[in-house]
Order: structure tokens, then C-alpha cells, then sequence
């Protein structure tokens, strides 16, 4: 017969469904259901969504106090950051849920705000709750030193990356993402391209202004004027314009560091009289919708993709957890989202 989700008998409740009937309705054995449901084991991909899905279809729910008990684990994740105002933080946190979630596994978010001692204290709140893996995140990609020493359990530091190379970091490939935003600038006929962004102090302004200049250097050709370091502003980006028009410098394109610069480029462009992308090709980086989406034109940018860095920080995290760190430093792509500014 096979198994039952619901009680056939009217007005009586249902008996919950058993981890062996999950198995028997997916088709595996129960050490297999149960390393599908809880995270654990290497097995391939279709066979974890099977066991997932029959899961679902009995309304399984697993017994977390007695699984707690047998395993030594809590099934939850801390993830500690620095970034206040979640921009980076939340998209990193959506995609670690994504990808906890199909072991069940909660995550309890702690903003450090910048406060070495507020940092201190929650990884000791987040120690004593057992918690059974830490993910470190923030709003800044350079590295930072380790957020403790010898601690019991796996740490996965994602979008910033830790100065320790044992530590596991996942990061965004900055350099190749400029270096795309360079490539479509070139294939789209723009020969004389500048290049403003934050400022010179920050990590992320520094590898994406080499690479862009790199890139150019490639093909031949140098940046219209130098790398233009200033703020992570739309101000700046009015500015910047304002003086590469001022000087007299030639250019046909700007790729800007981040898209609150390019909003504030495409202002005092069509300000100045010069059509976008017409006269001027603009391009941003973050991909950030609440800037890309409200510039007029709507803005090419640079996405670096972090709910798909959050989840591969986690599937890392998971790995550690069952016994199969992966130290070091890991980067992943970042994609070109094209749209009428830079067409």
C-alpha cells in the first residue's frame, strides 16, 4: 500500500508519517532519507530533491530534539556582519537560508555594527546556543583577520574574506566582473572609456579600477584621463562628470564602481546636454535594482550575484559541518546585466 498522508478515517487526526515511509515513497533506503532531510552525505542532487519532495507530500516533520540529541547537533547557523544596513548582508542571508533549508537548519542574524566587542559578544551568545556553524559577512570585500581562534565549530567567511588561508572564504570575482563591464564597453564600439569610483582607501575600488585598466591595456587602449576615486555616492558620480567635462577629456563611456555613481554620472550627463547611451555608454556594478532600475536610462551593471554567493557559502559551511572542510579562498563569477544604457 503506499503511504498515507491523512487519516481516512473522518474526524480523527492524522498519525504523523514516519522517516521509513518518506523512504519507501522516494524510493531509498531510510539512511539515505534520512542523510537527504538533514543535509549530510554526499548524494546526488535528484536523489535529495526526491527525498524532499516525498517529505512534503506526507507532511513529514522530523523530531529536532531527538535528532539534536542523536547527532550532537543543533541544526542552526549564526551569521555575524557588519553591514548595518543589510544591503549585502540580507541577499547573503537569503541565499544561506536557501540552501540550510533544505536541512531545516535556522539562521540567527547578528549585526555587529562595526563593534569589535559586539562582535566578540555575539559569537560567545552564538557559542553557548551550540549553534553548529558561523557564517562572517559585511558590507566591505577586503580582508579582515579572523573572527576567533581554535573555536569548536566550522567558520565561513562570505563577500569579505579572511587574512588567515586556512579559513574558507567565498568572494565575488571583482576583477573579472570589471573586466566584463570593460569587454561589452569595447564590443559595443566605445574606445575612449573613463572609469570613476569609491574611494582609493577601499579594496573593491582598487581591483576593479586595475582590472578595467588592465582590460583596456589588453586592447591596446588607456583610460580616458586616470582612475577617478571619490565616493560611493551619486554626488560624486554629478562631480566626477562635471570635471572630466571641465578638463576637457575626451570619452565615449564611464564605467562607474557602484550604481549610486552611475545614477549620479546619467544626471550630470544628461545635465551637460550628452545623450545616454548615444553620446555616452554608461555602466554601474551591484546591480543594485533600487538604483539601476530608477536611472534613466536603466543602468548595465555588474551583478555579483550574492544570493548564489550566501548559498555557496553555506553548502561550504554544511560541508565543514559533516567533516569535509574546503579551506581558502573561493571566488565566484559575477554576470553583466545589460539594459539601455550601455545597449
Amino acid at each position: 500500500m503506499p503511504p498515507r498522508k491523512l487519516s481516512e478515517t473522518p474526524g480523527t487526526l492524522a498519525k504523523p508519517a514516519t522517516i521509513s515511509e518518506v523512504a519507501l515513497l522516494a524510493g531509498v533506503s531510510v539512511g539515505t532519507a534520512s542523510k537527504a532531510l538533514n543535509g549530510r552525505g554526499s548524494l546526488r542532487q535528484e536523489t535529495r530533491q526526491r527525498v524532499l519532495a516525498a517529505a512534503e507530500q506526507l507532511g513529514f516533520q522530523p523530531n529536532r530534539a531527538a535528532v539534536s540529541l542523536n547527532s550532537g547537533r543543533t541544526y542552526t547557523v549564526g551569521m555575524i556582519t557588519t553591514d548595518t544596513i543589510g544591503r549585502f548582508s540580507i541577499p547573503l542571508m537569503m541565499g544561506a537560508e536557501d540552501a540550510l533549508g533544505a536541512g531545516e537548519m535556522s539562521v540567527f542574524l547578528c549585526d555587529a555594527r562595526d563593534d569589535p566587542i559586539r562582535e566578540q559578544y555575539y559569537l560567545r551568545t552564538l557559542l553557548s546556543r551550540r549553534v553548529d556553524g558561523i557564517i562572517v559577512t559585511g558590507r566591505r570585500t577586503q580582508a579582515r583577520p579572523p573572527i576567533g581562534a581554535g573555536l569548536p565549530i566550522p567558520v565561513v567567511y562570505a563577500f569579505i574574506s579572511s587574512t588567515d588561508p586556512h579559513d574558507c572564504s567565498v568572494v565575488p570575482d571583482e576583477a573579472g566582473g570589471a573586466r566584463k563591464a570593460v569587454e561589452h564597453l569595447l564590443a559595443t564600439g566605445r574606445r575612449r572609456i573613463a572609469h570613476v569610483t569609491g574611494p582609493e582607501r577601499h579594496h573593491s575600488a582598487t581591483v576593479r579600477a586595475a582590472a578595467a585598466a588592465g582590460r583596456l591595456a589588453e586592447a591596446g587602449l588607456d583610460l580616458a584621463g586616470v582612475p577617478m576615486f571619490g565616493e560611493w555616492s551619486e554626488a560624486w558620480g554629478r562631480q566626477a562628470v562635471r570635471m572630466l567635462l571641465g578638463a576637457g577629456t575626451p570619452f565615449d563611456a564611464v564605467f562607474c564602481g557602484s550604481d549610486q555613481i552611475a545614477r549620479g554620472a546619467a544626471d550630470a550627463l544628461q545635465a551637460a546636454g550628452r545623450r545616454v547611451p548615444d553620446d555616452v555608454a554608461l555602466v554601474g556594478f551591484d546591480n543594485w535594482d533600487v538604483m539601476a532600475l530608477g536611472c534613466q536610462p536603466p543602468l548595465t551593471s555588474v551583478d555579483m550575484e550574492l544570493e548564489a554567493l550566501g548559498r555557496t557559502a553555506a553548502d561550504r559551511l554544511l560541508a565543514a559541518i559533516n567533516g569535509e572542510p574546503s579551506p581558502g579562498r573561493h571566488t565566484r563569477p559575477c554576470r553583466l546585466v545589460i539594459r539601455e544604457s550601455a545597449a
